[in-house]
C-alpha cells in the first residue's frame, strides 16, 4: 500500500529552513528519522553520536538522501561529562533531544531518575547558555503517563502521570520479578516531573516541550548499519520467529510511525505559532503484536508459516490526547493524520534484509 508521505511545507516558520538543528543520538531509530525529516524540510542538522568512526555511515546515508554538506556528524563520547554539550550546541537554533535512559532493569527508580536528572539538567543548562537556541523538544516516554493494560478503560490527559508505576516501584513488599517494568516506568515518570520543575523554576528563554512517544514502528533507514533497533526490531522478530516469549508478554497499546515521530519534532521546532510548555503525545494508532503478525502474513502469505505465532492479547481501550500531535502534523501538510499501522508495518517489512534486492 502506498504510504501517506506528503512533502513537508512550512509557512511562516518559527525557526526557518536553512537553520542549524541539533539532533542527539542520531544513529538511533527515532533520531535518524528526526534527522531525515529536518533535512527533508530544508534544515541543516548536526547529529551527535558517541563514536563518530563507528557511525560514519550516517554521513553517507544522509548525503545520498538529501545531498552533501547538510548533515554534520558530531561526537559526544560521554553525555554525562560536565561541559560535554557546549560545543555541540554552538550556533544551533533548535534542539531535538531523543537520548536518555534505555536500561529496562531499574531496581531503584528514584536513584536512577536522580542520576539521569543530573546530566539532563546540565544539557538544558548548556542550551540556556547558547543565545541562538530558540526551542528544545525533549523526549520522555508514553510510559511516564500510564502503564498499558488492555483490560482497563482509561482516559489519559496531558496531565496524566504514571503514579501507579511509581507506587509499585517503591513498594518494598513486592519482589522485583513481580514489578516487571515498573522500575523503568517509574524512573521515567519521576525524571520528566523533575525536568518540568526545572523548566518552571528557571524559565529558560527557549520554547520547551516534552514529546511522549509510545512504541515506534516503521522503516529502518539503514538496516545494514543500524540493524533493526528498538521496537521496530520486534517486527523483524515476528518475521524471523524469534524472541516470541517477549512478543507474547507485551500488552496491546499505542504506537507511532517513526516518520511521524520525526515530523513531530520538525513541527515543534520549526512551525508557528510557537508551541511552548506542552506535553505532546506521540500516539498514532493502537497496535498489538498479534495484529502486526496478521499484517505481515497478509503482506507475505508465502512466508506466513515461518513467522512467529503470537498470542491474541486483546486490544487497547485507552483514550489518548493525540489530537494536538495530529494538528502539528497538519501544519506541515500532513492533513490525513497519523500514519496507520498497516502503512508502518509495510514499510518496516520492505526494509528487511531478506527482502532487499
Amino acid at each position: 500500500m502506498p504510504p501517506t508521505n506528503p512533502p513537508i511545507t512550512i509557512t511562516n516558520p518559527f525557526i526557518p529552513p536553512g537553520s542549524l538543528i541539533l539532533a542527539t543520538g542520531a544513529n538511533g531509530l527515532i533520531a535518524s528519522h528526526v534527522v531525515d525529516q529536518f533535512l527533508s524540510a530544508g534544515y541543516l542538522v548536526r547529529g551527535t553520536v558517541r563514536s563518530a568512526s563507528r557511525c560514519s555511515y550516517l554521513s553517507s546515508l544522509f548525503a545520498a538522501r538529501h545531498g552533501p554538506g547538510r548533515f554534520e556528524l558530531f561526537e559526544v563520547p560521554d553525555k554525562t561529562a560536565p561541559g560535554a554539550w557546549d560545543e555541540a550546541m554552538r550556533g544551533v537554533s533548535g534542539i531535538a533531544h531523543t537520548i536518555g535512559m534505555v536500561d529496562f532493569d531499574v531496581p531503584d527508580a528514584d536513584a536512577a531518575a536522580e542520576e539521569e536528572l543530573r546530566w539532563q539538567v546540565r544539557f538544558l543548562e548548556a542550551a540556556a547558555r547558547q543565545e541562538t537556541v530558540r526551542a528544545v523538544a525533549w523526549n520522555s516516554t508514553a510510559w511516564a503517563a500510564w502503564t498499558p493494560n488492555a483490560v482497563r478503560k482509561v482516559t489519559l490527559t496531558v496531565e496524566s502521570w504514571n503514579e501507579e508505576a511509581v507506587q509499585l516501584a517503591r513498594d518494598k513488599t513486592v519482589d522485583s520479578a513481580s514489578k516487571g517494568l515498573a522500575g523503568f516506568m517509574a524512573a521515567k515518570t519521576i525524571l520528566e516531573k523533575r525536568i518540568w520543575e526545572w523548566v518552571n523554576e528557571t524559565k529558560p528563554r527557549f520554547a520547551f516541550n516534552a514529546v511522549l512517544l509510545n512504541a515506534v514502528l516503521g522503516e529502518c533507514l539503514d538496516p545494514v548499519n543500524q540493524g533493526f533497533p528498538s521496537s521496530a526490531g520486534m517486527v523483524h522478530n515476528v518475521w524471523k520467529n524469534r524472541n516470541v516469549d517477549v512478543l507474547n508478554m507485551v500488552p496491546p497499546q499505542w504506537f507511532v510511525d517513526c516518520r511521524d515521530a520525526g515530523r513531530l519534532h520538525v513541527a515543534l521546532l520549526g512551525t508557528s505559532p510557537v508551541v511552548d510548555r506542552e506535553r505532546i503525545f506521540g500516539f498514532g494508532h493502537r497496535y498489538s503484536w498479534f495484529r502486526v503478525a496478521e499484517i505481515l502474513k497478509e503482506l507475505y502469505p508465502e512466508h506466513a508459516n515461518k513467522m512467529a505465532k503470537v498470542k491474541d492479547l486483546g486490544w487497547d481501550q485507552t483514550e489518548v490526547p493525540n489530537q494536538r500531535g495530529a494538528e502539528l502534523l497538519a501544519r506541515m501538510g500532513q492533513h490525513s493524520g497519523w500514519r496507520t499501522l498497516e502503512e508502518s508495518i509495510a514499510e518496516n517489512g520492505r526494509s528487511f534484509p531478506e527482502l532487499v534486492d
